[in-house]
């Protein structure tokens, strides 16, 4: 049985994710805590192997209290959030400060909309209760300032940035992947091939993460459009709840947002991207398959390796929760697993 102490400070929340979590015969919710100090009293009694986590809460917030808990005694926590401010520097930084995953929750309609995702907060429980987490580790360092288009003086650097690349590198992640995809992009010198990601995170999040990661990378990094072309240097984030494909026209790559169905239980989908990647981009495609429960991007991976792409996934040692790197394997799609440090290098090499 997976225990689950509950955080919020309010009652309908406490009260509908408790009915939820205990409608799994996997999941038993050990107990509730209105505020953080009543919940380090409760962690000390009943020892919860995952913690869910409001944000806004009195006597103290829920980032000051995931802080402290991450650098004393570190749990797998998820972040259960209004929708009100969703994909603020509040949230990324729980992710920073190592919250697994984040649920968003709305402020009127809680328990009917709660109970429609009844799926994604069990599952979302499940992956958090096999991850590997540790002590927070000191914030990374904010990278320096990238050059503006003017102050780009060789002609050679500049159209380096500006012109389309013949190798496109997908990169696919959930549970954990946040952390992973922020190591492996601060890899990247500025004039690296481009680069599309899915990454799990609930609409409104991603337009954060993307603006996150472009102050601590050299490359480029925004919340993908339709339209926008895949270029070196630069990397697109699929919107959260929107399916993204890579398209091609003459030598140009661009992207192409869709709504679409829920494919896996995810919108959007690692296995679209790949897919797309497969058809349309072929053997000069890198795919990469991160830390995530599940199988998502697994067969769209199978695809990339049988069109000529090389695939790697990211190994069991350092991965946060080893599914889908490992579902891709035992499927056959991956080439190679390497620990995570070693996939930026790997990206490198085999698209020089």
């Amino acid at each position: 049985m997976i225990k689950v102490l509950i955080i919020d400070d309010s009652a309908l929340v406490r009260q509908t994710l408790t009915e939820i979590l205990d409608s799994d015969p996997d999941i038993e919710v050990i107990g509730t805590a209105a505020d953080p100090f009543l919940a380090a009293e409760k962690m000390r009694q009943l020892s919860p192997d995952v913690i869910t986590l409001d944000v806004e809460m009195p006597r103290m917030d829920g980032i000051t209290f995931l802080r402290k808990l991450m650098s004393q005694h570190p749990l797998p926590v998820i972040i259960c959030s209004s929708l009100v401010g969703q994909g603020s520097d509040t949230h990324i930084k729980a992710l920073e400060y190592g919250a697994v995953d984040i649920i968003a929750k709305p402020l009127k309609g809680t328990k009917a909309f709660m109970h429609e995702a009844r799926t994604r907060i069990i599952d979302a429980v499940k992956a958090a209760a096999m991850a590997k987490v540790s002590r927070l580790h000191p914030a990374p360092a904010k990278a320096g300032p990238k050059l503006s288009a003017d102050a780009m003086l060789a002609p050679v650097a500049k159209r380096s940035m500006d012109r389309t690349t013949e190798k496109i590198v997908v990169i696919g992640a959930s549970t954990g992947g946040t952390e992973a995809i922020r190591v492996l992009l601060q890899q990247m010198p500025a004039d690296c091939p481009a680069i599309a990601i899915v990454q799990h995170m609930p609409e409104g999040f991603t337009r954060s993460f993307a603006e996150r990661l472009n102050q601590l990378c050299r490359i480029r990094v925004k919340e993908a459009e339709s339209g926008d072309s895949l270029l070196r240097g630069h990397a697109l984030i699929a919107p959260g709840n929107r399916h993204m494909l890579i398209k091609r026209s003459g030598a140009r790559y661009y992207a192409d947002i869709k709504d679409g169905p829920l494919i896996s239980r995810h919108r959007p989908s690692v296995n679209v991207l790949f897919r797309s990647a497969a058809q349309y981009v072929g053997s000069n495609a890198v795919g990469v398959i991160l830390t995530g429960m599940g199988d998502d991007g697994a067969d769209g991976m199978l695809e990339m390796k049988e069109f000529g792409a090389l695939t790697i996934g990211q190994d069991q040692a350092t991965s946060v929760v080893y599914g889908m790197p490992k579902e891709a394997f035992r499927k056959g799609g991956v080439v190679s697993q390497l620990p995570l440090q070693q996939i930026g290098p790997a990206i490198l090499q085999a698209c020089n």
